[in-house]
């Protein structure tokens, strides 16, 4: 075991270890990072805001999924998350964290659930705003399409319309909901998707060019956004053999 010492610094407990990794140890919170060591965050010691500050500032870019559904009154709900990702091609397979409200599901979640579809719009800067604004916590039975003027265009493979401006939108349907501990994840098989001309590379080989839908993508859990117009390439290897 190697030998340290240990501090308050206001309500967080820092350790400083040294003799086996020479590692700083933040057990509930941290100190300024320094180049040449490695802070280590023991998420069973954390609770769930300082678990959220971490994975969010951690785990960047995150893609936007601005979704539409139908809410029950029969108008349209968009909200963005970022806690979003595609994880399979066969069945195609988005998959969505969806949090709660302090005292009631999301209605993004509810709608989900309830109708069985949606639709992914993916996020261009020149709407980065409206969807910011689209996040405000509005009733269950106020449209963020009507409070923000937003425009759609009708689907072809489900029920909830698109959302106008976005270079592209996938058209899902739930395949499942799973609750893991407080976390909702939300499974969507991918039905067809809509993309605009110009991104579209090659139709026969269904290639595009993902830099000219001007993506934009989140940095941290506050107001952080990042571009996805800065592309390099790195030609992938094969093994030869020895």
């Amino acid at each position: 075991m190697g030998t340290g010492w240990s501090i308050f610094f206001g309500r967080y407990l820092i350790t400083f270890v040294a003799g086996e990794s020479d590692h700083r140890v933040a057990r509930q919170g941290g100190t300024r990072f320094q180049y040449g060591s490695m802070m280590q965050f023991d998420f069973k010691s954390l609770d769930a805001t300082s678990r959220y500050k971490l994975i969010t500032g951690l785990v960047v870019p995150r893609p936007i999924a601005w979704i539409t559904t139908i809410n029950v009154n029969g108008s349209i709900n968009a909200a963005p998350f970022s806690f979003f990702n595609a994880i399979g091609t066969d069945p195609a397979l988005i998959v969505l964290g969806i949090g709660d409200h302090p005292d009631r599901p999301k209605d993004t979640a509810v709608n989900i659930q309830r109708e069985k579809e949606f639709v992914v719009n993916l996020v261009p800067e020149a709407l980065a705003q409206a969807m910011s604004d689209s996040a405000t916590d509005y009733p269950a039975h106020v449209s963020e399409i009507d409070a923000l003027g937003l425009a759609t265009s009708s689907s072809q493979w489900v029920k909830p319309p698109r959302l106008d401006g976005c270079p592209s939108s996938l058209e899902c349907r739930l395949e499942r909901v799973l609750m893991i501990g407080e976390n909702r994840i939300v499974f969507g098989e991918v039905l067809g998707v809509h993309v605009l001309d110009e991104v579209v590379l090659d139709v026969s080989k269904c290639q595009v060019a993902s830099e000219r839908m001007q993506l934009i993508g989140r940095m941290g859990g506050l107001g952080g956004y990042t571009r996805t117009t800065d592309v390099f390439q790195i030609p992938r290897k094969k093994y030869m053999g020895s």
